[in-house]
C-alpha cells in the first residue's frame, strides 16, 4: 500500500507528486479517507496553493484546546508564494501530532523548492507516474474492475480502450458504468460492444466538440444518434466535462507560455492544445463557469437525480452553446 493511503495511518506530511490528475486526486482522497477512518470527526481544510496566505498553515495546524484532529490539503502547491513555501518546509520538519498535511504538486520546475524541502524533511512521498503507454492504460482498466470486485478479459479491455479513448477520467467512467450495468463476474468483449456500439462513428468527444464550438444543430443531432445507438449518458456527460476542463486549463494558463511549454503546463499533447486554443474563441470566464455548472447538474441527473437523462443532456448542450455565444 502506498504511504498515506486509506487502510494505514496517514503520515503527518505527505507529498503527492505527479500530474496525472485523476490518480493524484485519488491519492489525496485516500489520505483524507484514512484520516477519517481513524477519526470520523476530523476537520478537513481543502486549500488551493495560490490562495494560501502567510501564517495560514500555522493557524490551521495550531494545537486545539479540545484536542481536535485536522487534515490540511493544499492542492496546486506549485503556486504557493515563496514565503508560504518556507513556512510549509519549516512545518514539515516538526509537524503537529494532531494534523495531517497533504501537498499535491504536479512536478516540474515551478515550486521545486517546496518539493526539495519537504523531501529533505522526510515527508512521505506518493509519486504519480504519467500513464502514457497503451499497456499502462490496459492495466488501469483492469485495475478499475478489480476495485469494483470484478475482472475484464484482455480483448474486452482492448475493445474498451479503442471505444473510449485515452483519457483516464473517460476510462474510469466507462469502467464504472459497465460494472454497474452488467452482472457477469468477468466483463467480456461482447458486453463492451453492447454498451459502446456506435462510438467509433459518433463519440462523446464529437458531441462535446460541436457544443463547445457553438454548433448547436450538429451537437444535438450527434447526441441523439449516440443515445439511440446505446452510448451511456454518463460517458457523454464525462466527455462534455472533459472538453470544458480543457478550455479552463488552456484559458487560465500564463500568457507567456508557448508551444511545448504550454503543453507541458496544462498536461496535454501539443496537437490538443492547438485545437483547444481555437475552441476558446468566443468563450469568457463567466460563460465557461455557467457551462461547467450545467454539466455538473447533468451529471447528477444522469446518475439518478432526474427522470430523463436524454432531456438533461439536450438541455446541457443548449446551455453550453448559449454560454459560449453570450446569449
Amino acid at each position: 500500500m502506498l504511504p498515506g493511503m486509506a487502510g494505514s495511518d496517514p503520515a503527518p506530511v505527505t507529498l503527492v507528486l505527479g500530474d496525472e490528475e485523476l490518480l493524484a486526486e485519488r491519492a489525496v482522497s485516500g489520505i483524507v479517507a484514512a484520516a477519517r477512518a481513524a477519526d470520523p470527526d476530523v476537520e478537513v481544510h481543502d486549500l488551493v496553493g495560490s490562495k494560501v496566505t502567510t501564517g495560514e498553515l500555522t493557524q490551521l495546524t495550531s494545537p486545539s484546546l479540545f484536542g481536535d484532529r485536522s487534515v490540511v490539503v493544499i492542492r496546486s502547491a506549485q503556486d504557493l508564494a515563496k514565503e508560504v513555501i518556507a513556512e510549509v518546509v519549516t512545518y514539515a520538519k516538526q509537524p503537529a501530532d494532531d494534523t495531517v498535511l497533504v501537498l499535491a504538486h504536479p512536478g516540474g520546475v515551478k515550486g521545486k523548492a517546496l518539493v526539495d524541502g519537504v523531501k529533505k524533511a522526510k515527508a512521505a512521498v506518493i509519486t504519480i507516474n504519467k500513464v502514457t503507454k497503451a499497456g499502462e492504460r490496459l492495466d488501469f482498466i483492469k485495475g478499475e474492475f478489480k476495485r469494483a470486485g470484478r475482472s475484464i478479459s484482455g480483448d474486452a479491455a482492448q475493445a474498451l480502450l479503442d471505444a473510449v479513448g485515452h483519457d483516464l477520467r473517460e476510462l474510469a467512467a466507462a469502467c464504472s458504468q459497465l460494472a454497474f450495468d452488467t452482472e457477469d463476474k468477468t466483463i467480456s468483449a461482447a458486453a463492451v460492444a453492447r454498451y459502446h456500439k456506435g462510438r467509433a462513428e459518433v463519440t462523446g468527444f464529437n458531441v462535446a466538440d460541436s457544443a463547445i464550438e457553438g454548433r448547436l444543430g450538429d451537437a444535438l443531432e450527434q447526441l441523439r444518434w449516440a443515445l439511440g445507438t446505446g452510448v451511456a449518458p454518463v460517458l457523454l456527460v464525462s466527455a462534455l466535462a472533459g472538453g470544458l476542463r480543457s478550455l479552463a486549463k488552456v484559458g487560465s494558463a500564463p500568457r507567456n507560455l508557448r508551444g511545448g511549454q504550454l503543453a507541458s503546463h496544462v498536461g496535454m499533447p501539443p496537437w490538443k492544445v492547438d485545437r483547444v486554443r481555437r475552441q476558446l474563441n468566443g468563450w469568457g470566464p463567466e460563460g465557461l463557469s455557467r457551462a461547467i455548472q450545467a454539466v455538473a447538474d447533468a451529471d447528477e441527473q444522469v446518475k439518478g437525480g432526474g427522470a430523463d437523462p436524454a432531456y438533461a443532456l439536450e438541455h446541457t448542450v443548449q446551455v453550453i452553446v448559449a454560454s459560449r455565444t453570450g446569449r
